[in-house]
């Protein structure tokens, strides 16, 4: 029996009834030139019109010129409607006599024509035959403008950006029922392990939808590359993802399937952990098959597919949170890896770095990635992070 090596998919090819069995190349693939493959002529999807209630967590596109929110003057507290010019001088020792009783409004009331201010209840005396005022008051006082909250022609949300609470918040006060954002489809095939359904499978679609993509699960009925294969459908996707089965098993066969259906770009990529992730297209479609270990899955979504939905969801660049590295971190060159930081006393305290143990998952409260070039960062150099949770 020959065999043949095909240098440029890893894979080692027996001529018999045999499965192939996945192997890694000889040098690995740096994380950059695999990253780039990825988002080489990768545009923002279109953008799509979404009910508020769908929106939070997706990108805003385009977003409408709003008008003037209050259209109109009205009541920001609740009181009794005045003109300022009208009980100039009034106090509680020199009581001005309305000649009629002023008009109570509750807050969003829109103003009495003629008022430009709102006096509490208690400076209004209505015990005598004659109503009187008991302050005075300046216009403006107790009253929110005509677009004191969204002023004429803006627009509160820009383009690139996250949508919050507090933006639906906004949307809703501006009467919006339908908001416009930039929502990528991904599609998970999971690939099930020998023991069954893996945690990683439940954990993808959790970050993915997170992070404002469109999820839609599938499993691959067997870890065969044929069943696989017959899985791989990226015809209505904008991302395929994969968990499970890209490693050196004698079970692992995600490889040979993609291999079967499109492009094997990369795999076996130079990334601590993570490092039997693969990068490849079908057609125009970025696929990226992660590991089936939690960890390793993990450090490859924030590498490889993270930076492919924020291309498709145009999104601005990821804020960083930048504190003082408060103990050395040693990295090895030609590896990038993933380091966890926990916040510690205004600094970064490493948990783990290239070895992520649930532990150090669950306290960390941001990552970053030592580039490959790097041999770590010296205790107290400031390091820019990416959050895991919010503050």
């Amino acid at each position: 029996m020959g065999e043949r090596r095909l240098p440029s998919r890893g894979l080692l090819v027996h001529h018999s009834r045999m499965t192939p069995i996945q192997r890694l190349p000889a040098s690995l693939t740096p994380l950059d030139t695999a990253r780039s493959a990825l988002l080489d002529g990768l545009e923002p999807v279109a953008p799509i019109a979404l009910r508020l209630a769908e929106a939070l967590g997706c990108v805003a596109a385009k977003m409408p010129a709003l008008k003037a929110i209050p259209p109109a003057d009205v009541a920001a507290a609740d009181g009794f409607a005045l003109r300022a010019r009208d009980i100039a001088g009034a106090s509680s020792y020199s009581p001005l006599p309305l000649i009629k009783p002023p008009v109570f409004v509750e807050v969003g009331a829109p103003m009495p024509e003629g008022c430009d201010c709102v006096l509490a209840a208690d400076a209004i005396d209505q015990t005598g035959p004659l109503t009187e005022v008991l302050t005075d008051a300046i216009p403006g006082q107790g009253v929110r403008r005509m677009g004191g909250d969204i002023a004429e022609g803006i627009s509160v949300m820009a383009p690139g950006r996250r949508i919050r609470s507090l933006d639906l918040l906004v949307a809703r006060a501006a009467g919006l029922e339908w908001i416009s954002v930039r929502r990528p489809r991904l599609r998970l095939l999971d690939v099930p392990a020998d023991l069954g359904h893996t945690i990683t499978a439940q954990l993808i679609p959790e970050v993915a939808g997170a992070a404002g993509a469109e999820v839609v699960v599938t499993a691959a009925a067997a870890r065969d590359a044929r069943s696989i294969a017959a899985m791989i459908d990226a015809s209505a996707c904008d991302v395929l993802v994969t968990t499970g089965g890209s490693g050196t098993g004698r079970a692992d066969a995600v490889i040979s399937a993609l291999a079967a259906r499109g492009a094997v770009m990369a795999h076996g990529i130079a990334l601590q952990p993570g490092r039997t992730a693969a990068a490849g297209r079908i057609g125009r479609t970025p696929v990226i098959a992660l590991p089936g270990a939690p960890d390793q899955a993990l450090a490859a979504w924030w590498a490889l597919v993270l930076p492919v939905l924020d291309r498709l969801c145009g999104l601005e660049p990821r804020q960083r949170v930048t504190l003082p590295l408060a103990r050395k971190i040693a990295s090895h060159v030609g590896i990038a890896e993933i380091v966890l930081l926990e916040r510690n006393a205004g600094a970064w305290m490493p948990l783990a770095v290239g070895e992520l143990s649930l532990e150090a998952i669950a306290r960390s409260d941001a990552w970053l990635l030592v580039p490959s070039e790097a041999e770590g960062f010296a205790a107290g150099a400031p390091l820019d992070a990416y959050l895991l949770r919010d503050w």
